[in-house]
């Protein structure tokens, strides 16, 4: 830990004095992760080039007949001026002036307005030079109000504020409002059928989307095939989820509470200051849920095409899940230009279920042969931490940026379960001596980033963007599985102690160039990635290396290239290429065997290689007065497609698993990779409003799947086509004289996923319906309550379909089950709040 924070800071000075020779910047440095609302610039000398102190900086808001004056100010020693409240006026005027300098009148543009100023809206005037020439400043204009989600040629975005379904809940049900994006049952999202790999505020994370609230998420930002400035491992694009860090100056915050059945219950808030030269925040939450999710699997076994027996499993899972987590930090503006913020995020958890599965093994006829009763009670815990220091340095020309990050992330997870299993005649008389398996495990992981990025735009119309990017991860674990035998404990097979290392490291570099009405990027990121992984007990070892020597180069080279055409104001086309890398997760590549269900065994497979993508997209834009329409043509390619592979235990196998009460013609499930998946596919999004206060966001993505597979000599080739539609409705009830009815807000979605292919069969159609109903009150809207019902018909289900020479299976899990919440949110907020003494402030303010 201590080398950790002496490279740290090592880091962080180097970045600091990088940053401060190009524009003479002052011995201290000052960054801008998140800066409060105001407007700051630098006066300069325009024949030396040397800070003017003393300096007098006004502002006045223009009139009919004379303009008022607001505010006022010396500039520091080093030539910086800044003022943190802003006028309620459409435009302001500054005024300038220095003894032995001409002064200067400038009119700032920015959406002043109390209803069109954003929080924390801010300018930055760069350095001003004092000289005959004013230079005149170019107007800032701000949309008024944004909708829920706002798309882009190239990225969507999704105001989290926005969602009436997620209000009390995870990040998940966050998920379920955004296009392109689907859930399923243990919470993993896809994008277009595809993995996304999954940012908390742009960075990589331990935590899963449930271990997030959703009261501590200020937005999501969604790309699909991401340019070579991102991670090369985001194959299946980039989900960011930004959290909440309010701007306002003063104490501002949000309180919710929530509570519903089954055993729904959570509890967050969020509060931030921003005093002087710090903005501290800080966010604290806990979520609990409980409910009865049911599943069950139909099985066929065969031979020689023809049925020989017959298997049928109904489960019933009684789960409930608590998490707590916190999370604080501040901002430190050491100038106008430098920020640095230092947080630190906290999570716990712990998990419990009780499942029941009643099983019934029957004939070639159907007659019932003997049946199983089987119970496993389950419980873990995680204990998740992240630990992060950012650096930001805004160079007087208007987007040049210099950022930097070190961001460690640590956490361990335990585990226990007992599984209890009883056999019974058709008479119900004992069939065989009863099986008891009971395991324990734990984990271990750590990640450290290091990342730096430069932006430079050369002109009006050419940018470069380049960066560094150092990851290191370690993992260990280990698991005991025990069978009772007469007795006496004995240890299984299926116990195993696994550890493993991953580096990553990276550098990119972008070019940007605009040509009136066409731009286009290039790209190219270079990664060297390398994976060691072994079975501790067996000292068996593992992994991968890319590029493995030079020859071999392309292996670690990810280009981009993005070509974009306006056509006019209104629309816009692009077409879009990158190349990507999927590297296998760690239970993908675990050898664990899973035997919570007896007929459906998971395992990982540790010779599995990463997949390649190659990604195309071609994008249309239109904007039109009532919204906006988003159509996208992208064809996927992947070489060694990491995929399923299913097939009933061997002989050699069921006798690993003696006396784990393993059903003798049990699947295992494990992973491999397939030779090419092809993805053909269109998708179609409008954003439309109806009105004043309603809008529908319909969305219909198409796809034809290609997979060719071969294990030995099974060739497990298969196509097909898919389709999946959302649609999302909102409707805002404002009237003008005074009823119960008004600010009362209405939400649905509806989603449906149809059958897709797999190498050995098909997943199972999916639907999902979603109602929430918010009523705004209190003044300036401070209050809400609002009533979500998640999957209203509970007909949420994941199910495969299996249909091969050795079995015909249909099986279907749920994890989440229909529920009712309720929850009550409060903003509060005081701009004059110091912690200061106030008379205290205005002399230093003076100095």
């Amino acid at each position: 830990m201590k080398h950790f924070f002496l490279s740290s800071l090592s880091f962080i000075l180097f970045l600091t004095a990088f940053s401060q020779q190009p524009e003479q910047q002052p011995d201290n440095v000052t960054m801008n992760a998140a800066v409060s609302e105001g407007l700051y610039g630098k006066l300069l000398d325009n024949a030396t080039g040397k800070p003017i102190a003393a300096a007098s900086v006004q502002i006045y808001v223009p009139g009919t007949n004379t303009d008022s004056l607001f505010d006022g100010m010396l500039t520091r020693p080093n030539g910086e001026f800044r003022f943190e409240r802003l006028p309620v006026a459409d435009s302001i005027k500054l005024v300038i002036s220095a003894l032995g300098y001409q002064p200067q009148e400038q009119y700032v543009r920015a959406g002043t307005n109390q209803t069109n100023r954003p929080a924390g809206f801010q300018r930055d005037l760069g350095n001003i030079s004092l000289q005959t020439d004013v230079k005149q400043l170019s107007e800032v204009v701000v949309s008024a109000t944004r909708p829920a989600l706002q798309m882009g040629i190239d990225r969507k975005i999704f105001d989290v504020s926005k969602s009436l379904l997620a209000a009390g809940g995870t990040a998940v049900d966050i998920m379920k409002n955004i296009p392109s994006v689907s859930v399923d049952i243990e919470g993993n999202v896809e994008l277009r059928n595809s993995t996304p790999q999954i940012f908390v505020d742009g960075r990589p994370t331990i935590l899963t989307l449930d271990q997030i609230p959703a009261d501590h998420i200020d937005k999501i930002e969604l790309i699909t095939n991401p340019s070579a400035k991102f991670d090369a491992a985001s194959s299946g694009g980039i989900i960011n989820v930004v959290l909440k860090k309010n701007k306002r100056i003063g104490l501002n915050g949000v309180i919710s509470l929530s509570g519903g059945t089954p055993e729904l219950f959570s509890g967050n808030l969020n509060i931030n200051l921003r005093q002087g030269k710090f903005n501290f925040f800080a966010s604290v939450g806990h979520n609990q849920s409980g409910g009865i999710a049911r599943g069950q699997t139909l099985r066929q076994n065969k031979k020689g095409g023809v049925v020989t027996d017959y298997f049928n499993q109904f489960s019933k899972n009684e789960r409930d899940r608590n998490f707590n987590s916190l999370r604080f930090g501040t901002d430190i503006f050491l100038s106008n230009r430098n920020t640095i913020t230092i947080s630190q995020d906290f999570s716990k958890g712990k998990f419990g279920n009780v499942e029941m599965q009643n099983q019934e093994y029957l004939d070639a006829s159907r007659v019932l042969t003997y049946s199983g009763l089987r119970r496993s009670d389950g419980s873990s815990k995680f204990d998740r931490g992240s630990t992060r220091l950012n650096f930001k340095h805004n160079f007087p020309k208007e987007g040049k940026e210099l950022t930097a990050d070190i961001n460690y992330n640590y956490g361990s997870r335990t585990s226990l379960s007992d599984i209890n299993t009883l056999y019974f005649k058709p008479d119900g008389s004992q069939y065989r001596q009863p099986s008891l398996v009971w395991n324990d495990g734990s984990n271990e992981e750590n990640q450290l980033t290091i990342q730096a990025d430069y932006v430079n735009p050369i002109n009006e119309s050419t940018k470069i963007e380049t960066g560094l990017r150092s990851f290191t991860s370690t993992f260990k674990s280990y698991y005991n599985a025990y069978a009772d035998d007469n007795g006496q404990a004995e240890k299984l097979p299926l116990s195993n102690n696994y550890a493993y290392d991953q580096a990553v490291t990276a550098a990119y570099f972008t070019f940007s160039k605009n040509l009136k009405s066409f731009s286009y990027q290039l790209g190219l990121r270079g990664e060297h990635s390398k994976f060691d992984g072994e079975l501790v007990d067996s000292a068996y070892k593992f992994g991968y290396e890319y590029p493995g020597s030079l020859k071999n180069i392309w292996d670690g080279l990810f280009p981009s290239v993005y070509l974009t055409k306006k056509l006019n104001e209104s629309n816009e086309m692009q077409f879009n290429y990158s190349r990507r890398i999927r590297r296998p997760q760690f239970w993908q590549l675990n050898p664990f065997v899973d035997i919570n269900d007896p007929a459906n065994l998971r395992q990982g497979n540790p010779a599995l290689r990463p997949e390649f993508i190659n990604s195309f997209e071609v994008n249309y834009n239109n904007t039109y007065k009532q919204g906006n329409f988003l159509a996208v043509v992208y064809f996927r390619n992947n070489p060694d497609d990491i995929t399923e592979y299913s097939d009933t235990i061997t002989a050699a196998q069921y006798q690993q698993f003696a006396n784990a009460a393993i059903d003798p013609n049990a699947i295992l499930n494990t992973f491999i990779n397939a030779s090419t998946t092809n993805r053909y596919g269109a998708e179609f999004t409008l954003q439309h409003k109806i009105g004043k206060n309603f809008d529908i966001t319909p969305t219909v993505n198409l796809q034809y799947r290609t997979v060719s597979a071969k294990v030995n000599d099974l060739v497990l080739d298969n196509k097909g086509f898919n389709w999946e539609a959302k649609l999302i409705t909102n409707y805002k009830i404002e009237t003008e004289r005074p009823s119960f009815f008004n600010n009362f807000g209405f939400q649905a979605i509806v989603d449906y996923e149809s059958p897709q292919v797999i190498p050995q069969g098909k997943n199972i159609a999916e639907f999902q319906v979603d109602l929430a109903f918010r009523k705004d009150f209190m003044k300036n809207k401070k209050a809400s309550l609002t009533l979500a019902v998640s999957d209203l018909f509970n007909s949420q289900r994941w199910g495969t379909i299996y249909d091969t020479e050795q079995f015909y299976q249909d099986s279907y899990r749920r994890w989440n089950v229909r529920n009712f919440r309720l929850t009550f949110s409060y903003k509060f907020g005081d701009n004059k709040f110091s912690l200061f003494n106030n008379n205290r402030r205005r002399e230093n303010d003076d100095d």
